[in-house]
């Protein structure tokens, strides 16, 4: 095993993620931001050409045409990489993260987990039977505001839960544009390279993973409409679902990406017997806090008031907005101090998504695909 110590930055590969892709410099950005890590090898497209100009374009030490010849030569060089990024379609998911676990090399790996449950069970039992650490992009996660949440409906602050609220809206695939070479487009409209969901595994997860991490409920059955708006998609591009949840409480699950006019429109509210919580990725700083009978409180990060979940996760001064590469770096910042803690035989803290999180997605998605096959019928999630 690698030493890995506090004297020195962790390296880190990245797969895909290349010229023309939006992820890989998010995740690169995210990785970075702390200090904590520097990218320093990459298999960064299936065509060389484009590999080798990528890996230039970031000033990477070494590029690789292929990820398994880059897992084998960087598990066996003294300086090779610590933690590997994967930033591919979905297809491709499993098999790199399978990869670079067996060659001993931790993994950070954009959602979802996996094309398929099947798949997603086998990483969960080849991250388990290993010493190798599993993170999972679901990037909403590392907002303050979300971990103050996930705080006060977890200590009962806004009393029993009753009901969640959660959409995701989005527009950019309100036109065929798979069709007029969008590259995002056309692996996420295409079955064998997506999976079983369009827009459900591609924003929906992020909806249901957010709804478990706040309230701590995991949904137990489902209903869902699932739709294909544009003529000739075959992957849904909107989402309607009704919930039942762990414990009690019901709620609603709405995502398109067909919806005029959205541009990254994720918002809850979640609704207890005292208070209400409401939050949105477009004013992701301020969580909206509503007791019965009071005015609404505007509570802001940065301030001394919030809990310690929402102090750790914030690294400005109250009024300088923090966004998305922040969040998204939270999970990296966590992952990472995993990393040095497991090589100090220190307990972890596993604050970032997780492999189980990652196959509690790819088993939303096939229940709710189940559902709206089946004519909108409740389904049990599995």
């Amino acid at each position: 095993m690698r030493a890995v110590t506090a004297k020195r930055r962790l390296r880190a590969g990245i797969v895909g993620g290349g010229r023309g892709a939006f992820i890989g410099a998010v995740h690169r950005m995210a990785a970075e931001l702390d200090g904590q890590a520097l990218v320093v090898a990459g298999a960064m497209s299936s065509d060389p050409a484009n590999a080798a100009e990528s890996a230039a374009d970031w000033y990477l030490d070494r590029s690789y045409d292929h990820y398994a010849s880059m897992a084998q030569q960087e598990a066996q060089r003294p300086d090779g990489i610590d933690f590997v990024i994967i930033a591919t379609p979905n297809h491709l998911h499993y098999p790199v993260a399978r990869c670079f676990l067996q060659a001993g090399i931790h993994v950070v790996c954009d959602k979802p987990l996996a094309l398929s449950v099947d798949e997603g069970q086998a990483l969960v039992r080849l991250v388990e039977s290993s010493d190798r650490l599993f993170a999972l992009t679901h990037t909403y996660t590392g907002y303050p505001a979300i971990r103050e949440a996930r705080e006060m409906v977890r200590s009962g602050g806004i009393g029993d839960l009753r009901k969640v609220l959660i959409e995701y809206n989005q527009d950019w695939l309100m036109e065929a544009v798979e069709n007029s070479g969008s590259r995002q487009a056309v692996w996420r409209t295409d079955p064998a390279r997506a999976g079983l969901g369009g827009c459900i595994g591609d924003i929906g997860t992020h909806a249901e993973n957010l709804l478990e991490f706040v309230t701590g409920r995991k949904i137990q059955s489902l209903c869902a409409d699932l739709s294909s708006f544009v003529p000739g998609r075959t992957l849904d591009d909107d989402a309607n679902i009704l919930l039942r949840l762990q414990g009690g409480g019901k709620g609603t699950l709405v995502c398109s990406q067909i919806a005029c006019g959205e541009e990254n429109n994720l918002s809850m509210r979640i609704y207890g017997t005292k208070s209400a919580l409401e939050w949105c990725h477009l004013e992701p700083n301020t969580l909206i806090h509503k007791v019965h009978g009071e005015p609404w409180r505007h509570l802001r990060t940065g301030h001394g008031y919030l809990g310690s979940a929402a102090q750790r996760s914030t690294r400005l001064p109250a009024g300088h907005p923090e966004g998305y590469i922040e969040a998204f770096a939270i999970i990296y910042r966590e992952f990472i101090a995993d990393i040095r803690r497991s090589q100090c035989g220190e307990p972890l803290q596993r604050g970032y998504p997780s492999v189980h999180d990652g196959l509690r997605g790819l088993q939303f998605v096939a229940n709710a695909v189940e559902s709206s096959r089946r004519g909108a019928q409740w389904v049990e999630m599995s």
